[in-house]
């Protein structure tokens, strides 16, 4: 060998060694890792790589180790006979390296994916562990929430003051509120079941149906429409309807949600309004007639009576002018009724017991009329305040109330006056109520209006409740009447009390407590 040659002999040998070494403890390393953690797939890459640059360095190591010892032993023909297979183990480790390097980034996306999938179901896994550890107490947490939100929800249904209903589309009713039975007259138990009946039922104008559905389909709600209502009895009531249409998760379909106020009261008010307007007009017109009346029967009733001074009593002429002095004086009591009805002059008050007023008229009434049979009974309240009032008026007031009571029990009954104090609201009251006939529903909005009377023709002007609620107008107080047809009628008088005698009823009341 030549002494030359030696260095790159030896640098090649020992790199050979070397090699196979190196490719021995990273192959070997590479095993552990893999056992270490099986599923990581950079550990597996790492193993693919080291096994082929193991082999790589095998057949390198041992091709150069292998060629020097048939070059040392002078046997270069095996060499060249080994030579192609080292140099294809050479080329094909480099192209399994190649391979698993190029499909190593496809595997990495893979194994992304599974990665993250096997954090989906760790997480899902630990949630399912988590309910499957508390499921109870979650269960019983939301029932709880469940019961507490449909009580909250039942108890709006059912304490509500104004009917919520539920229908179908063809509006069969599904559910309706106590509220809503009670408004259609089903509150009463044993009346029987309204679900299952249709919502048009009710309605007093069977069009009344078509055009809330229209509304609901074109526009899926309704806003604030009044409507009619007919009740059990065959009364109607108008309404405020609002509904909407609601979607069921069921399998109920569609549902329309209403919301129904009554505003039969609001309507009364609106028209009492109107009455009090008409009221004032007429007050006013009144006014102007009954002077222009006032004078000319006075002429007629003074010469009337000049007449009658110089004429014989026996006479067809006495008689006559006697009936015109008698029919003159029917209509200036008219005209005084109008006048005092349209009179707006401040009347001449001072403080007096209202008890001791109602006395007097009672004594006057029983005087006056034939009260044979009718009973005339009085709940005072001991210890009543005085009243800032003007006596005759008020005793117009009771008068007239007294007497259209005497009408109503038709000579025959109970008639009941009683007097309240309602300290909070500082007034007295009185009510004037009667066993008689009572007022139909109809008369009750119009009992205050002028000239409008129950009574027969000739037996009464249609003018007295109208002075009455003038002058207790011109008190400062109300009157109001309630009836029910065949149980009577009351009529309550309410006035406000003396300020200073009020103050002492306090004082009083305040040192007794003491």
């Amino acid at each position: 060998m030549n002494v030359s040659l030696i260095p790159i002999w030896t640098v090649d040998v020992v790199g050979s060694i070397l090699m196979i070494l190196f490719a021995f403890l990273s192959f070997g390393l590479s095993l552990r890792l893999k056992k270490m953690d099986p599923n990581n797939i950079i550990v597996t890459y790492l193993l693919w790589v080291c096994f082929a640059l193991f082999v790589f360095a095998i057949s390198r190591s041992a091709g150069h180790l292998l060629k020097q010892i048939f070059l040392l032993s002078n046997r270069q023909d095996l060499w060249s006979a080994i030579r192609p297979f080292s140099g294809a183990t050479n080329t094909f480790t480099f192209v399994m390296v190649g391979s698993v390097t190029l499909f190593f980034e496809r595997t990495w996306a893979i194994y992304g994916t599974i990665m993250k999938d096997r954090q989906a179901l760790q997480n899902a896994h630990e949630e399912l562990l988590y309910l499957n550890q508390n499921l109870e107490q979650l269960v019983e947490k939301r029932t709880e929430a469940l019961v507490i939100s449909e009580q909250k929800y039942r108890r709006i249904f059912e304490v509500s003051k104004d009917m919520i209903l539920v229908t179908r589309t063809d509006g069969r009713i599904v559910n309706l509120n106590p509220a809503g039975k009670q408004m259609v007259g089903l509150g009463v138990p044993g009346d029987g079941n309204v679900e299952g009946r249709f919502f048009q039922s009710f309605l007093s104008d069977p069009e009344d149906w078509n055009t809330i559905s229209r509304h609901i389909e074109d526009r899926g709600f309704i806003s604030s429409e009044e409507f009619d209502l007919v009740l059990e009895g065959g009364t109607s009531r108008r309404v405020l309807l609002s509904g909407s249409l609601a979607k069921s998760p069921s399998d109920e379909g569609e549902t329309i949600h209403f919301l129904i106020k009554d505003i039969e009261q609001r309507r009364l008010m609106q028209k009492q309004m109107a009455q009090a307007d008409k009221l004032a007009s007429i007050g006013e017109l009144s006014s102007g007639i009954a002077h222009e009346i006032n004078n000319p029967l006075g002429i007629i009733l003074g010469y009337t009576q000049l007449l009658l001074r110089g004429e014989d009593p026996l006479t067809d002429r006495f008689n006559d002018l006697k009936t015109i002095e008698k029919h003159v004086k029917s209509c200036k009591a008219i005209v005084e009724d109008l006048l005092n009805f349209a009179r707006t002059s401040s009347p001449q008050k001072e403080v007096l017991g209202i008890q001791a007023i109602i006395d007097d008229v009672i004594g006057f009434v029983r005087h006056h009329s034939n009260l044979e049979n009718i009973q005339i009974e009085t709940l005072f309240t001991p210890g009543l305040p005085p009243v800032l009032m003007d006596e005759k008026k008020i005793k117009q007031v009771l008068i007239n109330l007294l007497m259209n009571a005497i009408h109503a029990v038709d000579r025959k009954g109970t008639i009941t006056i009683t007097t309240r104090l309602n300290q909070p609201a500082n007034r007295i009251t009185v009510e004037v109520s009667d066993t008689g006939h009572g007022i139909e529903k109809e008369n009750l909005l119009r009992i205050f209006d002028p000239f409008f009377t129950t009574k027969p023709t000739g037996e009464g002007t249609g003018l007295g409740l109208s002075v009455s609620y003038g002058i207790i107008k011109g008190h400062g107080g109300n009157i109001t009447v309630k009836s029910e047809l065949g149980k009577g009628a009351a009529f309550t008088l309410s006035l406000p009390v003396s300020p200073p005698a009020f103050r002492e009823i306090n004082h009083g009341t305040e040192s007794s407590d003491r």
